[in-house]
C-alpha cells in the first residue's frame, strides 16, 4: 500500500475520532488541534524513524511524556486523555507501516469503535461528577443524597464525603450522579421544594 495512501488513511481515521466522536460529545474546539496535530506529528517522525526498535522506543516515550502531562494538569479530564492515546497511537500505526498491509487500517478502525462507543454509550451520557461544597454539614447519608438530589434535581449514585468542618458548618462531597430526561422525573427524586417542606417540618 503506498504511503501517500496510509497518509490519507490516518487523516480519515483521526479526523473520525477527533471531530466524528470527540468533538460531538465534549464540544472542546481547542483540544481538536492538539489530537489532529499530535496525530500528524508522531505520523510524520515515525516514517522517517523507519526503524522499528527506534520506532517502539518513540512511542514508549511519547506514552509516558502523555501521562506526566496528566498528573501535572487539572484542566484535562480522564476521558481526553483518552482521545490523546488514541490519536497518538493512529500516528503510530501508519508511521510504522506494520505487515500485513491491511493490519494498520483494521487496527485503527478497532481503536476508533472502541473510544466512540465507550464514550456514546447511552446510559453512560447523563452520568455526571461534581465537587460540591454544602454551607451545612449533614451526617445522616439518606438526607445527604435526598438534599443533593434535589438541588441537582438529579438521580444520585454515589455521594463520598471528603471533608467535613463542624467549626464552620460546612462539607465537601465528591457527587456521581444520573441526570434525568427532559419531562421526566424519578419518583424517588424529591423537588427543591419538598426537600425544603419537609426541613422545615421536621
Amino acid at each position: 500500500m503506498p504511503d501517500l495512501l496510509l497518509i490519507a488513511i490516518d487523516l480519515v481515521a483521526v479526523t473520525l475520532l477527533a471531530y466524528g466522536s470527540y468533538f460531538r460529545r465534549h464540544g472542546r474546539r481547542e483540544m481538536l488541534v492538539a489530537y489532529v496535530g499530535l496525530n500528524v506529528g508522531v505520523l510524520a517522525v515515525t516514517s522517517v524513524l523507519t526503524n522499528a526498535a527506534v520506532g517502539l522506543g518513540l512511542g514508549l516515550g511519547l506514552f509516558g511524556v502523555l501521562s506526566i502531562v496528566r498528573l501535572r494538569s487539572s484542566e484535562i479530564s480522564h476521558e481526553e486523555v483518552a482521545y490523546y492515546f488514541a490519536s497518538l497511537a493512529l500516528g503510530l500505526l501508519f508511521g510504522l507501516q506494520p505487515n500485513p498491509e491491511w493490519l494498520a487500517p483494521v487496527l485503527a478502525a478497532l481503536v476508533i469503535g472502541v473510544v466512540a462507543a465507550v464514550d456514546h454509550l447511552p446510559w453512560q451520557v447523563r452520568a455526571r461528577r461534581q465537587v460540591i461544597t454544602l454551607d451545612r454539614v449533614i451526617t445522616d447519608e439518606r438526607e445527604l443524597e435526598a438534599h443533593l438530589a434535589a438541588m441537582l434535581g438529579a438521580k444520585i449514585r454515589l455521594a463520598t464525603v471528603q471533608s467535613s468542618d463542624l467549626v464552620r458548618d460546612s462539607m465537601v462531597i465528591d457527587v456521581r450522579y444520573e441526570v434525568l430526561p427532559a419531562g421526566r422525573r424519578d419518583p424517588e427524586v424529591p423537588t427543591a421544594a419538598g426537600a425544603r417542606a419537609a426541613e422545615l417540618m421536621r
